[in-house]
């Protein structure tokens, strides 16, 4: 099976998939930015946990509930981007209040690294793009002479692929904070922030209303 081309062209697939930056990178890089590179990790790991639990809820009859609810997905989506919305606004009310980012500081407070895990883990929770991957794109990828466990191999690719992808944007922003020490920086990359949460927040509703 590791040999196997289709396997190979998931692989490819895949590393395309998670090197394209959405709504989870913006959340990552946030953090990151925001509160230092154990920040973005605890995000990146939020992340990862949402992707495995899209993996298991596909694995264990989530294309049964799609059929049986085809509107599932779109409650999925609205509820993602009014989320990554109350983000944005809170990134704008920070920058407008000059309270955000807390930069320079040798370590943020706990409290922040569980933040950034819970914002990680809802933003991807919420993203229905991962879950129609395992829902659609993911059984394509494997032939049926392929061991049961196949699936559960897949699923951990895509999981430790996405979760490396993150941290390396965590590893190569980390050193960008210094930047950010003075309050006028600070504000600018907090609107900045903000307003990118808004458009993807816009770009994510519209998406249900397209259909």
């Amino acid at each position: 099976m590791l040999s196997d081309p289709l396997f190979l062209a998931f692989l490819s697939f895949t590393f395309v998939f998670v090197a394209t930056p959405g709504s989870t990178t913006a959340v990552v890089v946030r953090n990151t930015l925001d509160n230092g590179r154990r920040a973005g990790v605890f995000a990146a790991l939020g992340a990862a946990c949402a992707n495995a639990t899209h993996a298991t809820v596909a694995g264990l009859g989530g294309a049964a509930l799609v059929r049986a609810w085809p509107g599932a997905l779109d409650v999925i989506r609205l509820a993602g981007g009014g989320y990554l919305a109350w983000l944005g606004l809170r990134s704008l009310w920070q920058a407008y209040l000059g309270e955000a980012p807390i930069v320079g500081a040798l370590d943020a407070p706990r409290a922040a690294h569980h933040r950034s895990f819970r914002e990680g883990l809802v933003v991807n929770l919420l993203g229905p793009a991962v879950l129609t991957l395992y829902l659609s794109v993911v059984p394509t990828f494997i032939r049926p002479t392929w061991p049961r466990w196949a699936y559960v191999v897949l699923a951990a690719c895509h999981v430790s692929m996405a979760f490396a992808c993150h941290a390396a944007w965590v590893f190569a922003l980390h050193r960008l904070r210094e930047i950010f020490r003075n309050t006028g920086p600070r504000r600018a990359l907090s609107a900045a922030t903000g307003v990118a949460l808004l458009v993807l927040a816009a770009r994510v509703v519209r998406q249900s209303f397209s259909r």
